[in-house]
């Protein structure tokens, strides 16, 4: 080339002004990460002569996919052009010595990674020059009236896609307990990250090309993140394990965030992470989601239903003899308490009227399509009892509406049925509310009041048989109560049996305290009395049940819950009455206090103070401590081997934050006898 020829130079793209520009500062200053439907810039260095538009050309050429191709499309080249919504186009201006490239993607673009290259015809002639101009990554834009995943309120977008921290929910219904989750999508390795996720899925290593091409569609995405974040099929993330022996692993609940799970997958080349359970599925499809640029929450369901055989019911047994719960000879059952996770798109391949809030559930409960995955499901189909739209809107609408059956197995085998309860499952539906650190009920947004003749017309059109068995006014009637008691702890129950009949009854009462996981498999049974005394009419009698934590404390899962159980069977008749009730133990909280003034790039201190609740002696103790922007995962050890009942002991750790702004710190405690106890503080990070 003569040194007075047109000569491409460096290229600048731009990274810190055009991140800023499309939300994605906060992954990183040094990488191209842009939003699709949007436009971003690119300076070019020219050398030796300017550039003359109108008689010099350049050309951009885009590479995304496994073998970029333009007959596949995956191979884009540009000339310079108007904008056009619907094509990859730019536009350029020149200066001295500079070139200046606005670049626009169509809102429907494949998101992935891109590399660019330049290539220059001087005075439209041939070709003389390419070079590689740098790369990027391609992400949905809900900010973008024409992307499928567009969401027009600001404060929404603030929580569903850049809030980095949320709250998840366990407990009960009626111990609602939060947990406070390190999401960190915006961290600088997880963009990463989540594509090697996508480039892993079956869909992927099965036609790399075939999927390359379905990225722009959040369905398709949203769909293979829920089969990916499993490790049931595939190379997926986690695995999952209910049945309490962690050893060889992590044990679900000790998880406070996205970010260890998410790197210990990447690092150990796709290697299942051990382990999780329902609610650390959704959060870390939530960090996928969220950091791919589609609107995403976590939803809790208190009283959640797994039908494994589509009747839209779920029986439960009880021995005729000892009255105790027999367990399922199938996996239909009532989970405490279920999370799943919503994301926000249209739905172009359904009739109008399904866009919006779909349902994706991530754990590994039943195959659809042959693997482990769940929706996307549009929300309002479940409430209007749609259940023959896609995504796996039957299994869905079973999780908040199945019918419970409750029978009563006698010696022979044969049964007798005891009750039907319509409005157990689906008791509570809540997520995070976008506005503050508090939940949002949103169970009206997933079906009619309970007991409603809409209810009841949705139920028929979900082709659920309305039962009528045993609706009739009883006249015994058992309720449970008891104080909201803390693990380590003993404490009383109370029974109180009503007769408001006529007649004077004679009674037999068992009364039982089991414990439970929280996906209702029955583990030990701790306590337990029978009694039977005549009830005379219009009079209650009331039993104390005293429950121990030398009896229950051993026995307890890690979700430390106990199912209360009472039967009341009426002698000379075949009434028989049955209450339950699901009791969630109050962990102690851990006091975490900042020391200091919080400042970017200076190292800060927090104070972590713990009690041990329990009448028995800890050892093992160890605390974790992560926070976006602040620290990744640390592990501290107790200052003591042992730590008596009602000691208390203190450790500080350190760390020097690397992100403004409002952040939040989780902590994590456990010991031998005593897991899971958290704690958190928002910490607000200034520049010096």
């Amino acid at each position: 080339m003569a040194t007075n020829d047109l000569y491409l130079g460096a290229v600048d793209l731009r990274c810190e002004a055009n991140n800023t520009e499309h939300h994605t500062i906060e992954i990183d200053t040094d990488r191209l990460l842009v939003r699709r439907g949007q436009e971003f810039r690119l300076n070019a260095e020219f050398k030796h002569r300017a550039f003359l538009e109108g008689k010099d050309q350049l050309a951009v050429l885009l590479d995304t996919g496994p073998a970029p191709s333009e007959a596949d499309g995956t191979r884009i080249k540009l000339l310079s052009s108007r904008v056009k919504w619907d094509k990859w186009t730019f536009s350029l201006q020149s200066t001295p010595g500079h070139i200046h490239l606005a670049m626009h993607s169509p809102p429907s673009a494949c998101t992935g990674h891109y590399k660019i290259y330049l290539i220059l015809y001087p005075s439209g002639g041939e070709p003389v020059q390419q070079i590689p101009a740098g790369d990027f990554y391609l992400l949905f834009n809900p900010w973008c009236k024409e992307d499928a995943v567009y969401l027009p309120d600001e404060d929404l977008l603030q929580e569903y896609i850049l809030n980095e921290n949320g709250l998840l929910y366990c407990g009960s219904n009626a111990n609602i307990n939060p947990l406070p989750w390190n999401f960190g999508q915006f961290e600088k390795d997880v963009v990463d990250i989540c594509f090697q996720i996508l480039d892993n899925s079956l869909p992927a290593l099965k036609n790399p090309l075939a999927d390359a091409q379905r990225r722009n569609d959040p369905v398709h995405i949203s769909r293979t993140v829920t089969a990916m974040v499993n490790a049931n099929d595939d190379k997926g993330v986690v695995l999952g394990r209910w049945d309490g022996n962690y050893s060889n692993g992590i044990a679900p609940t000790r998880w406070t965030g996205s970010l260890p799970i998410l790197r210990l997958w990447s690092t150990s080349g796709a290697e299942k992470v051990r382990y999780g359970q329902c609610w650390v599925f959704a959060a870390v499809a939530c960090t996928v989601l969220r950091c791919l640029g589609i609107p995403s929450r976590c939803v809790t369901n208190y009283f959640s239903a797994h039908d494994t055989d589509g009747n839209l019911k779920v029986d439960h047994y009880y021995n005729s003899e000892d009255y105790s719960r027999m367990p399922s000879k199938r996996k239909d059952m009532v989970w405490n308490y279920h999370s799943w996770l919503e994301s926000w798109m249209t739905r172009p391949d359904l009739p109008p009227g399904y866009d919006g809030w779909q349902v994706l559930d991530p754990t590994p409960q039943e195959r659809s399509d042959g693997i482990y995955c769940c929706g996307p499901c549009p929300v309002r189909a479940i409430k209007e009892g749609h259940v023959d739209v896609k995504y796996d809107a039957v299994f869905i609408f079973a999780e908040v509406n199945a019918d419970v059956v409750y029978w009563l197995v006698n010696k022979d085998g044969s049964k007798k049925e005891l009750g039907v309860k319509q409005h157990q499952v689906g008791k509570l539906i809540i997520t995070k509310s976008a506005y503050a650190d508090k939940r949002e009920d949103i169970t009206h947004d997933y079906k009619y009041p309970e007991g409603s003749t809409k209810e009841r017309e949705v139920y028929s059109k979900a082709g659920m048989k309305i039962r009528s068995a045993n609706t009739q006014q009883k006249d015994l009637k058992i309720s449970i109560k008891h104080a909201q008691p803390i693990l380590g702890s003993d404490f009383d129950v109370y029974f109180t049996v009503a007769n408001h009949g006529f007649m004077d009854k004679d009674v037999h009462l068992t009364l039982s305290a089991t414990t439970i996981t929280y996906n209702g498999v029955i583990l030990t049974e701790v306590s337990k009395r029978s009694t039977t005394f005549m009830l005379k009419a219009a009079t209650v009698h009331k039993e104390v049940l005293r429950l121990k934590y030398k009896h229950y404390g051993e026995h307890l899962s890690e979700h430390n819950l106990i199912r209360l159980t009472a039967m009341l069977v009426t002698k000379g008749t075949s009434e028989v009455n049955l209450k339950e009730c699901d009791v969630a133990l109050n962990l102690p909280q851990l006091a975490v206090k900042v020391i200091g003034e919080p400042i970017l790039y200076k190292e800060l201190t927090v104070q972590i103070k713990f009690s041990n609740p329990l009448p028995i002696t800890l050892t093992g103790g160890i605390f974790s401590v992560e926070g976006t922007g602040l620290t990744d995962l640390q592990e501290i050890k107790s200052p003591t081997a042992e730590i008596h009942p009602g000691q208390e002991i203190v450790v500080n750790v350190s760390f020097i934050p690397s992100k403004t702004g409002l952040r939040k710190l989780m902590v994590d405690f456990n010991s031998n006898r005593l897991r899971d106890v958290k704690g958190s503080t928002n910490i607000i990070v200034r520049r010096a």
